[in-house]
Formats: C-alpha cells, sequence, structure tokens
C-alpha cells in the first residue's frame, strides 16, 4: 500500500504540495493560515488509491467489518509516538446513513485505535443536520454545506473539555467535514484536535486524475 510521503507538506493539515511556494514561514498552507481547518494537526496512513482504496471499500461499501482490525492497526502506525490524546472520537454518521449501512465504520475504527492507545472512546458528536452529498461541490460549496452541520452531544461535554480529543476517519479529501467537527469539539471546550485518517486523497494530481481518485462517496462517509 502507498504510504503518503511528500517533501513538502503544511505543518497542520499535512496536505502534500509539490513545492514549498505555497507555505508560509510557519509551513502553513493557505486553508490554515485562514482559520478554515478546525483541528490542530493531520494524520493518515496512505494515499487513496489501490490496494488501500479497494481495502477500505471492501469494509465501507461491502459491509466486511471484520477490517475495522487491521485497518485500525495501519490507522494506529500513522499515529506519532509522542502525541498524546486523552480520548479518541469517530466522526457522526446521519442516522439514516447508519441504518443503511449497518454501523458506523469510523467508530469501529476508533474503537481499535483507544484500544490500542489505552485511552476511551467517547461518541461526542452527533449531525444536527442532513447535508447534500460533497461531490461535485466546489471547495466554497463544500465548507458551506457542512458548515454548522455538527455539535457535540450536551452529555458528553464534561468528556471533551480542557482535553485533547483525537478525531477519526476513514478517508479525507478535502477535510471539510472533518474542520466541521473539529470546530464542533472546539466549542465545547477541547484544547487541542487532532484528525487521524486511514487514506486522503492527493491533491497534488492535476484536476483531471484528481476527480477521478477522489472517493465517490467522502461526504456520505460522514453523511
Amino acid at each position: 500500500m502507498t504510504r503518503l510521503e511528500t517533501e513538502y507538506f503544511c505543518a497542520q493539515c499535512r496536505t502534500p504540495f509539490l513545492n514549498a511556494s505555497t507555505l508560509d514561514f510557519e509551513g502553513l498552507c493557505p486553508l490554515c493560515r485562514s482559520g478554515v481547518a478546525g483541528f490542530d494537526a493531520a494524520y493518515c496512513y496512505g494515499v487513496y488509491e489501490d490496494p488501500l482504496r479497494e481495502l477500505i471499500h471492501l469494509y465501507k461499501y461491502d459491509k466486511i467489518q471484520s477490517l475495522a482490525g487491521p485497518l485500525g492497526s495501519l490507522l494506529a502506525e500513522a499515529l506519532p509516538l509522542d502525541e498524546g490524546f486523552d480520548a479518541v472520537a469517530p466522526l457522526p454518521l446521519h442516522w439514516r446513513r447508519r441504518w443503511q449501512r449497518g454501523f458506523n465504520q469510523s467508530e469501529l475504527l476508533a474503537r481499535a485505535v483507544a484500544r490500542r492507545r489505552g485511552v476511551p472512546l467517547v461518541r461526542a458528536l452527533r449531525r444536527v443536520r442532513a447535508t447534500s452529498t460533497q461531490a461535485g461541490l466546489s471547495n466554497a460549496g463544500r465548507r458551506d454545506n457542512v458548515a454548522g452541520a455538527f455539535a457535540c452531544r450536551p452529555n458528553r461535554r464534561r468528556e471533551i473539555e480542557s482535553k485533547r480529543i483525537l478525531l477519526i476517519d476513514d478517508v479525507m479529501t478535502t477535510g471539510y467535514t472533518a474542520s466541521a467537527c473539529a470546530q464542533a469539539l472546539r466549542r465545547a471546550g477541547a484544547s487541542r484536535v487532532a484528525l487521524l485518517t486511514l487514506a486522503r486523497a492527493d491533491r497534488r494530481l492535476d484536476t483531471s486524475r484528481a476527480s477521478s481518485r477522489i472517493p465517490v462517496e467522502e461526504p456520505v462517509s460522514n453523511a
């Protein structure tokens, strides 16, 4: 499987770049400089292409839940050992999507990571409104689509306040959905929020190739 390795990347969201011209002196990309990214750091295991892409599809769409353990091990490999967290939180599914799929793929992955790191799993977030699919939307459209779509569960605030939270999802494309979730955790009092995903779309590809590799259900995975 292809690990995501690059010489140039944003110090905060870890987006890869072809060169350093887009980054400022602190190593931040334009989106992170503008405060769009709600998380403090983002880590992922590899690039969203085969065979990792195939494994994720088998897990999520063919509903092979037994893959949660092996995929969770890959997630744990991508997390720096010196990063400490107080809790692990999965991105939530809309209740209709969870009913259709039968499980929340992010929650099973989060459970595996929480077990390996010895920290509690907290179902801290809920989706307060359904959103349209992100596929085909512009960056601004994607951001607006998920803005305010998530909130922290009131009975979980004590488990979030002043805590370092590790947010888990399977795939990251633009990061707007994860950012909206991270912002909800921040509003609930989290002191730090880091994102950990199995794979991310390689945005260094040219437009025609990138569009063919962006996961069709990237936003639906969080719907």
